[in-house]
């Protein structure tokens, strides 16, 4: 084999290697829905619908959240003792994160937001319907746990939420977004317990609710501006 060969062949690998690394770092410009890409971080990323007049959506319908731990986040805990997080456990934490999740965010949109919250469709109702997945609780609270009282962890914890934004009437895809989060590395070890936890949680989510909240602002500001 020639030097030449060689040189294209090594230059065709390293291409081949590299270039699945860029596109999971590189989300498209444009979705499967058809929604173009507005920002992006090393969280995530957000989508929408470029024709969209943001400026007539003054209600919202917020659906109840979806909840879904991390994979394998069940068998990682009950490794150093069995039966530790059953599934009763785990659906009881579902629950109270996606009532958390609910007043949290009903809260933030309608105080902060100025938006009135309505289970009614309508020409101005904008209809969110939010998902937690990859839930990781570091150190669950839970009856079973052993030494209930001395778990004690760096960090609550960390998730993603995903969203997904509809015309309440069409219900067309107005836009999406997703965003991955751990709660903040405290440097040090501390007792946690389920009020820690919730606490953590609800900071976590709060931030979510307020981002959300400067984005719409931002968008329907720049809807009124276009008209």
């Amino acid at each position: 084999m020639s030097k030449i060969l060689k040189s294209l062949l090594l230059s065709f690998i390293m291409a081949s290697a590299i270039a699945p690394a860029m596109a999971k770092d590189d989300p498209p410009e444009v979705s499967i829905e058809g929604l173009e890409l507005v920002d992006k971080n090393r969280r995530g990323e957000i989508y929408a619908d470029p024709d969209i007049d943001w400026s007539l959506y003054t209600q919202t319908m917020l659906d109840p959240a979806t909840v879904a731990f991390r994979r394998h986040w069940q068998r990682d805990q009950n490794r150093s003792y069995a039966f530790k997080i059953r599934a009763k456990d785990m659906e009881k934490i579902k629950m109270e994160m996606s009532e958390l999740f609910d007043e949290v965010f009903t809260k933030e949109l309608s105080e902060n937001g100025g938006y009135t919250i309505t289970d009614q469709a309508g020409d101005n109702v904008m209809r969110i319907k939010p998902a937690i997945v990859d839930l990781d609780v570091y150190a669950p609270d839970t009856l079973n746990s052993p030494g209930r009282s001395t778990q004690f962890t760096e960090s609550a914890g960390r998730m993603t939420l995903k969203l997904e934004i509809y015309d309440s009437v069409t219900g067309d895809l107005i836009a999406v977004a997703s965003d991955r989060r751990e709660a903040p590395r405290r440097g040090y070890m501390q007792w946690t317990t389920s009020v820690t936890n919730r606490a953590e949680a609800q900071r976590m989510l709060q931030r979510w609710a307020r981002d959300l909240v400067k984005r719409l602002d931002e968008a329907r500001g720049a809807s009124k501006g276009d008209n």
